[in-house]
């Protein structure tokens, strides 16, 4: 009889102890931030009008906790999951946790990984050259809010994608694939989406990158006077449209015979939008980043250059963008920031891209530390 219950007993305890523990993992980024946001402009009667606001800010950028993990099936095929959500820890926002990546899926040795839920879209695989943090990681900033959030305009940027299904196919002489379809389960219309991304990195000290997308990175809708109205008529365009993303990195200490760290970096993106009179958008970052070798903990400075044209499919809407920053390692889950940049756009009329609707001009410098766990 013993000897029974403890085969029962031992059988209990063994059956959660087999099962993969999952992994706790999230990142806390707190940043003061000193923010200058000037816009010039007319409002509905003709009057002209300034916005002119700055502020010693304490900001959460991008801070997230998530839970993951794997459990195997069989001896080749493991079940993923992940549940992340971003984390607004400074208190701004009443919606304190809000989903990134989650989903529920399968990875094969031989078949590559396929994820079902709400995913990061193929833009967000190319994502090498861009080395912005902070208050300027923000590309997907594109239109303006009230007369207290001028935004810093930039080229659009990757998206998450609601009820959709991504592929990510197994590496094959440095070259991946990445795929997905985003399902529109309204009944109204049928707007489904769709995109790809080839990666090719062979670890030789240089990378490359291309994606397309159709109704997933440009999708959304624009107020036609979301600066100047005040409440009334107020016209909303909603839009998809195709964009297409490539991407370059350089390692250029690879080729040179140079002992510090430098690497170049490059994307060149366009957007076709697809409402009435819309014309292409067009962005182009370049960015370098040095590593500093002479100090005790590792460390490096950056710099990068943002160029739209056409913002939101709008002609005339122009923004350039210029930033500067550095990273220091207090240890590989600690690190320190600090930068300094300025935007200045362009902001016209989607009904009148000849009327120019306010001239923006964005001035933030910042510091701050950022904890992995």
């Amino acid at each position: 009889m013993k000897k029974v219950l403890f085969i029962l007993v031992s059988s209990v305890v063994y059956i959660p102890m087999a099962q993969a523990a999952p992994e706790i993992y999230g990142k806390a980024f707190m940043m003061v931030d000193y923010v200058d946001q000037q816009a010039d402009y007319e409002d509905q009667n003709n009057t002209p009008k300034d916005a002119d606001e700055n502020a010693l800010q304490i900001n959460s950028h991008f801070s997230r906790i998530g839970l993951r993990g794997t459990e195997a099936i069989t001896d080749s095929t493991d079940v993923i999951y992940r549940l992340e959500y971003g984390a607004d820890i400074d208190g701004d926002d009443s919606q304190i946790l809000q989903s990134r990546d989650t989903y529920l899926g399968l990875k094969n040795e031989a078949y590559g990984e396929l994820r079902l839920g709400h995913n990061s879209s193929v833009f967000s695989y190319l994502y090498g050259p861009i080395v912005n943090r902070g208050y300027w990681d923000n590309l997907g900033t594109r239109t303006l809010g009230d007369n207290e959030n001028v935004a810093a305009l930039n080229m659009l940027d990757y998206t998450r994608s609601k009820d959709s299904a991504l592929w990510i196919a197994p590496k094959y002489q440095g070259l991946q694939l990445i795929m997905q379809y985003a399902a529109d389960e309204s009944f109204e219309s049928s707007d489904n989406g769709y995109g790809a991304a080839l990666k090719f990195d062979k670890g030789t000290g240089y990378t490359a990158g291309i994606a397309y997308s159709k109704d997933i990175e440009a999708s959304g809708s624009i107020d036609t006077l979301d600066l100047v109205n005040e409440g009334d008529n107020i016209e909303s365009i909603s839009y998809g449209g195709d964009a297409l993303r490539g991407t370059l990195t350089l390692d250029v200490d690879s080729y040179l015979d140079i002992t510090t760290p430098l690497t170049l970096g490059a994307v060149y993106q366009q957007a076709d939008y697809d409402f009435r009179g819309s014309d292409k958008e067009k962005g182009l970052i370049l960015s370098g980043k040095i590593g500093l070798n002479h100090l005790s903990h590792p460390a490096s400075i950056y710099i990068q250059y943002n160029k739209t044209d056409n913002l939101n499919g709008i002609s005339n809407n122009d923004s350039d963008q210029i930033v500067i920053g550095s990273e220091y390692n207090f240890k590989d889950n600690m690190i320190a920031h600090a930068y300094i940049g300025q935007n200045r756009a362009d902001y016209t009329s989607p009904t009148d891209p000849t009327n120019s609707v306010a001239d923006i001009e964005v001035f933030a410098v910042g510091a701050g530390l950022e904890y992995l766990f």
